[in-house]
């Protein structure tokens, strides 16, 4: 019976992947990583304590493992050293596989973020551990609070210039991660992941601007100025520079992949942009 475990099991995505899993494996060959146990009692599979600052609690939560998905940190800047903590734990537990979110074209994206992706990348390879990596592209809930932010200021802002997005849904990247880690013939293989359809930011302003009714332009700003108007509705300066600069990568085509390989794993087409703008309106 093959044991697979979920870094981060309670976070946005873990939670989706665990739901997808229970539809393809027992729950009893399931396990929820996480910092605290206690919040995951509601995703009905046993949960180990394990914290990627603490090394002394991985090993043993990884005892039995057979599969792990290490869904990356969201510690930005302290992703290689907790990664590095987690995969030489799942050596050390004698783990067979792992499966690791990963970034789009890790290995020459313009965006920032894809440093530590590719550095985790090359750990899991030089590891000697069979291993999948899963290249996500951007969530499509990462626009939900610029759609917001439109109705609200009359225009969308960005610095992402006319760079197309293949973006999809959390849902639709578990799904993919549910795939891989329950079937055969994905050991060695790297996945590109992305949405089946592409928009640039000003397809955005105008699909919202249609089922709104209202005028709501797309606006790029240089990357410093998009940066100080994030800062202006309270991000944090490093994470305001971080988006700043993942638009800027945007445009130069750093979100762009046309291969559907998301869609043949999943074995249907991903979510409609314009059906996510709908229904993020439907929400507010």
């Amino acid at each position: 019976m093959t044991i697979i475990a979920v870094t981060g099991a309670t976070g946005q995505l873990g939670r989706l992947v665990i739901e997808q899993l229970k539809t393809r494996a027992p729950a009893e060959t399931l396990v929820a990583l996480v910092r605290d146990p206690a919040k995951a009692a509601d995703l009905g599979v046993p949960a180990r304590a394990a914290d990627y600052d603490k090394p002394e609690t991985l090993t043993a939560a990884l005892a039995g493992v057979d599969v792990l998905l290490l869904i990356s940190s969201d510690a930005i800047g302290q992703r290689v050293p907790q990664h590095r903590n987690v995969i030489e734990a799942a050596k050390a537990a004698g783990v067979e596989r792992i499966v690791y979110t990963s970034i789009l074209s890790a290995d020459t994206t313009p965006i920032g973020l894809g440093v530590e992706h590719h550095a985790t990348e090359a750990m899991i390879r030089e590891s000697g551990l069979a291993y999948t990596l899963l290249r996500n592209s951007w969530y499509l809930e990462n626009y939900a609070g610029a759609i917001a932010g439109a109705l609200h200021a009359g225009a969308f802002v960005g610095s992402a210039g006319e760079g197309r997005i293949s973006a999809a849904t959390r849902a639709d990247y578990a799904d993919a991660a549910a795939v891989v880690l329950t079937s055969e013939g994905h050991a060695g293989k790297t996945y590109e992941l992305a949405g089946d359809e592409a928009f640039t930011m000003a397809d955005l302003a105008a699909e919202a601007s249609r089922q709104t009714g209202r005028d709501l332009p797309y606006n790029n700003l240089p990357e410093a100025a998009y940066a100080e108007v994030l800062k202006s509705i309270g991000l944090p300066p490093p994470v305001a520079a971080m988006l700043a600069q993942s638009d800027v990568g945007a445009a130069q085509g750093g979100l762009f992949d046309d291969g559907r390989q998301l869609s043949r794993l999943i074995g249907r087409p991903t979510t409609p942009w314009a059906a996510f703008v709908a229904g993020v309106l439907e929400s507010l």
